[in-house]
């Protein structure tokens, strides 16, 4: 079987060494994990650091690092906003304005916040769709990571799939979120010792970032790679054939605040925190290292189009041609800097992405599944059951009550392993389809764009009801399905659903989840105003103005969150202008 590059025995004993650790791990903190409080939320034990690290490792999986450096080679620098004007912002405004609503309840996810809130039928909505998500992204991942290693070492992709599944399962479903957040901050290390190697030699063999440059427009005359902003004046001076309203209103606000936001992959995360400043440290902790991510994914694909003797192609084209492909980027890029050693260090971070990813994604799922939908349904069969058999008040008691802490603690254990299989079924599914981060975009558009509307306007204004809060996520939903399977259907409808004929599938993803947004707000909005909101007195601690925060004391300003908030805008406005 063709492959890229062949392992060394010193390659392989450093990725030995690293799944024996990850194992290991999980063996010794399932003593830590009896509890549901301990199991879930890690007991609420992390400090600001440990909770922000997780919070960045559970996103940054092997589909981020491969789907990303195979980004930026179509689209260049432009990817950059997906970690800059796309992520930070958000991250910020979660740490400062609303993580103090998720820790003051202390829900345990954010459907949960949404049954505080809303009540049960939007809490059953989002949980379902939640839950359906991240299987669905979770296979993206293991594919990813398959992928991967077939095409640099020629690995069956069943194999690949199967083992690293198995080793995320056994860690987790052993040690709960504790372990997945103890392995994510191992696996953040090792992914940047490994990736950050790509960088260093890239940037020295084409003599810095000045030299990398004109390399680029070099080998792409009239094309422009290297700026951020300049060509995003119009749709079709830049490759993406995005407008910058697409950039700003679609990702910067509606997908990036969505996602960082509401999803409970990473919000997880930020609720095992201490105490209210750690959890609203760790964002802003994150947000600092977010902004140094482009350059062990993004810098990749740029140096692939300033050093690479040869032109990559789609994937259809490249099976056609005997090319190779835009997802091979990383591979490439491996195989040209990295001898033995150092070679098992890049296997070994692609790995641990992998499962820093798909450990978040199961241990969520398990979280949701848990609490939010499985909890929820014994409690009602067991309350009818009780009234059915006319059972004296004192067994009321009982019934509301359920199962104990343990039998739950089971059920997740159950729920990662049963998260996993279908996982692995979703990653045979995703073969299929031509570009997984196509794929994975119109799965946010879908589910975190509406969420976000819900959320955000529970949280901000207290005349939302519960009604309203249901029929606006739903109808979100709902039309960004809509709208994507209307443009399958007719590719026409692209002009008016992405403003531009001209437009590219990534931009059309942005423009949807604003239109959805739009459509979930309009509608919460209108059904708010027609139906009973509910007393002041049963929204403290879940919205602003009916809540009293608590007070900081007398603290420094270096040790208050909003001042390291203004810290990181600073820095981030500035490395725009840099990159122009």
């Amino acid at each position: 079987m063709h492959h890229l590059i062949t392992l060394h025995p010193v390659d392989v004993a450093i990725i030995a060494l690293y799944f024996l650790a990850t194992l290991g791990l999980g063996f010794y903190l399932k003593r830590f994990s009896g509890t549901g409080e301990d199991f879930f939320l890690a007991g609420r034990e992390m400090t600001a650091w440990v909770a922000g690290l997780a919070f960045l490792a559970a996103n940054l999986s092997s589909l981020e690092l491969m789907g990303w450096a195979a980004s930026t080679y179509q689209y260049g620098i432009l990817t950059v906003h997906w970690y800059w004007i796309g992520a930070v912002p958000a991250m910020l405004f979660l740490g400062v304005v609303m993580m103090p609503f998720y820790y003051i309840c202390k829900t345990h996810s954010v459907p949960g916040y949404l049954h505080l809130r809303y009540g049960e039928p939007t809490r059953a909505l989002s949980a379902v769709c939640f839950a359906a998500m991240t299987v669905l992204v979770s296979g993206v991942n293991m594919y990813a990571m398959a992928l991967v290693l077939k095409v640099m070492l020629g690995w069956n992709i069943s194999f690949s799939i199967w083992i690293s599944a198995a080793t995320v399962a056994v860690y987790v479903a052993l040690g709960g979120l504790r372990s997945a957040i103890f392995n994510e901050v191992l696996q953040f290390v090792l992914i940047w010792a490994g990736a950050l190697v790509i960088a260093i030699l890239g940037l020295i063999e084409t003599g810095g970032w000045s030299g990398l440059v004109a390399r680029i427009h070099a080998n792409f005359p009239g094309q422009d790679f290297t700026h951020m902003w300049r060509g995003l004046g119009s749709f079709s001076s830049n490759p993406m054939g995005i407008h910058w309203t697409g950039i700003v209103f679609g990702l910067g606000f509606v997908a990036a605040f969505g996602y960082w936001t509401t999803d409970f992959l990473v919000v997880q995360r930020v609720m095992a925190a201490k105490d209210l400043r750690s959890a609203q440290m760790a964002p802003i902790i994150a947000s600092g290292f977010k902004m140094l991510v482009p350059l062990i994914v993004v810098l990749p694909g740029l140096l692939a189009l300033g050093v690479l003797p040869f032109k990559l192609v789609g994937a259809n084209q490249a099976a056609i041609t005997g090319g190779y492909s835009y997802n091979e980027v990383l591979p490439l890029m491996l195989a040209r800097y990295c001898g033995p050693g150092l070679l098992g260090l890049g296997i070994t971070a692609l790995m641990a992405g992998f499962m820093s990813g798909m450990a978040g994604n199961v241990s969520a799922f398990s979280t949701v599944w848990t609490y939010d939908l499985y909890r929820p349904f014994r409690q009602r069969a067991q309350a009818r059951h009780a009234i059915a058999a006319a059972a004296p008040a004192g067994s009321v008691t009982v019934a509301r009550s359920g199962y104990s802490d343990r039998h739950y603690v089971r059920m997740g254990r159950a729920a990662i392993l049963v998260g996993v299989l279908i996982s692995i079924g979703t990653a045979y599914f995703v073969m299929q389809f031509a570009s997984i981060m196509d794929y994975v975009q119109a799965l946010f558009s879908f589910f975190i764009a509406p969420l976000f509307a819900t959320v955000i306007l529970g949280m901000l204004w207290k005349r939302t009801t519960g009604p309203g809060g249901f029929w606006g996520l739903l109808a979100g939903t709902v039309s960004s399905v809509g709208m994507w399977l209307w443009v399958k259907a007719n590719p026409a409808a692209l002009a008016l659903i992405a403003l531009s004929p001209h437009a590219k599938t990534m931009a059309e993803d942005m423009y949807r989840a604003l239109w959805s947004w739009i459509i979930a707000v309009i509608v919460t909005v209108v059904v708010s105003l027609a139906t009973t909101p509910r007393p002041e007195a049963e929204l403290e601690g879940l919205v602003y103005g009916c809540t009293l925060l608590p007070d900081e004391g007398k603290v420094r300003l270096t040790q208050r969150p909003w001042f390291w908030a203004v810290v990181m805008i600073v820095v981030l406005f500035v490395a725009n202008i840099i990159f122009w």
